[in-house]
């Protein structure tokens, strides 16, 4: 994938928003600045359509979609429908863990309407200090599914990617780690700046790390219960997180793919993400992984198979519950029938 530069219309005004594309294998993509309104009807429509798939069996894995928002009132609802509508037509089991990460505007609000209409959601309302990391640790700490995939609020990421994860995990992995900068993905008003820094950095990662994974950094990820439960608990409470656990799953020897994902730039309000403060708190992370790796290695595949297998034991072991009864603390999510209570709160459900 390229950047190409373009110039500005023939009699275009000094210092209006220069025009960027990406040039990938589904062409050229614009990301000339647009109105909120215009911005935010062309990226809905620019989405394709939700990918289809034959009906999934009782027993399909549930899949955990854990979304960090801080004030995203204007793009958290929009989110929710999108997935549940792209899940639903590819008859993916679900649930929402959500974060509302100490929203000072009318986040909460919109998602407990969605709560109202009957969307699987499970709510976790944080308490100071906020922070990316923070809010994805409270969805890891509270999801039920056998499979989890991070999300982010501002539908920057492709919902029909979450449905090519969750069937490419059932492939047989324990990760599936999305790239936007292979053949065959599609990005669009992804900030230069940004893009600079995430390219330098990625490919630091990929000299000392010698892995061929190049968009470690990016927080759209799909991953096994299990896989996640062994690196736990976290500490980064930054964007940080994201190559805590990259680099946690590679230094632990799961099997991972490799796939391309599609990327949206927000339609409305601001990015969180600050590169001129979080640059010492990635290194900080980055450091500590390529210590374990470098040297400790043999103490961490030691305490990672202790590890998986006290988790193997719990799902050999632990009682099975069956139940009807919905509750706040055992919400249906949003299926009819019986649930079978999994070992580490996971719910199976008997019938779609």
């Amino acid at each position: 994938m390229e950047l190409v530069r373009c110039r500005r219309p023939r009699g275009g005004r000094a210092g209006a928003p220069t025009t960027y594309r990406f040039r990938s294998a589904a062409g050229l993509h614009s990301s000339q600045g647009l109105s909120t309104r215009t911005a935010a009807e062309y990226h809905f429509a620019s989405l394709p359509p939700p990918v289809t798939a034959p009906p999934t069996d009782p027993g399909a894995p549930l899949l955990s979609v854990c979304i960090p928002a801080h004030n995203e009132q204007e793009n958290i609802g929009r989110t929710i429908d999108a997935i549940a509508t792209t899940l639903t037509a590819a008859a993916i089991p679900y649930e929402f863990v959500i974060a509302n990460d100490n929203s000072t505007d009318g986040t909460g609000k919109v998602i407990e309407e969605r709560m109202a209409q009957g969307q699987p959601i499970r709510m976790v309302e944080r308490t100071p200090p906020g922070g990316f990391g923070r809010a994805i640790r409270s969805c890891l700490e509270n999801f039920r599914g056998d499979i989890v995939v991070i999300v982010m609020a501002d539908l920057s990421d492709d919902p029909n990617d979450i449905v090519r994860y969750y069937h490419k995990i059932n492939e047989g992995y324990d990760a599936v780690f999305g790239t936007r900068f292979v053949k065959g993905s599609v990005v669009k008003d992804y900030p230069r700046v940004k893009l600079i820094a995430n390219r330098i950095g990625n490919k630091l990662i990929q000299l000392l790390f010698r892995t061929e994974h190049n968009d470690l950094t990016n927080a759209f990820k799909v991953y096994r219960a299990n896989a996640i439960r062994s690196l736990m608990p976290l500490y980064a409470s930054h964007f940080n997180l994201t190559i805590e656990i990259s680099l946690g799953l590679l230094n632990r020897g799961f099997k991972i793919a490799s796939m391309p994902i599609n990327w949206y730039g927000r339609t409305w309000g601001s990015a969180k993400f600050k590169i001129a403060t979080l640059g010492r708190r990635y290194l900080a992370t980055l450091m500590k992984a390529w210590a374990e790796r470098r040297f400790i290695r043999d103490d961490l595949l030691a305490e990672h198979r202790r590890t998986m297998a006290r988790l193997q034991h719990l799902a050999e072991t632990e009682d099975r519950v069956t139940t009807n009864v919905v509750d706040a603390q055992n919400p249906d999510h949003g299926r009819g029938g019986l649930r079978r209570q999994q070992p580490g709160n996971q719910v199976q459900t008997d019938t779609a």
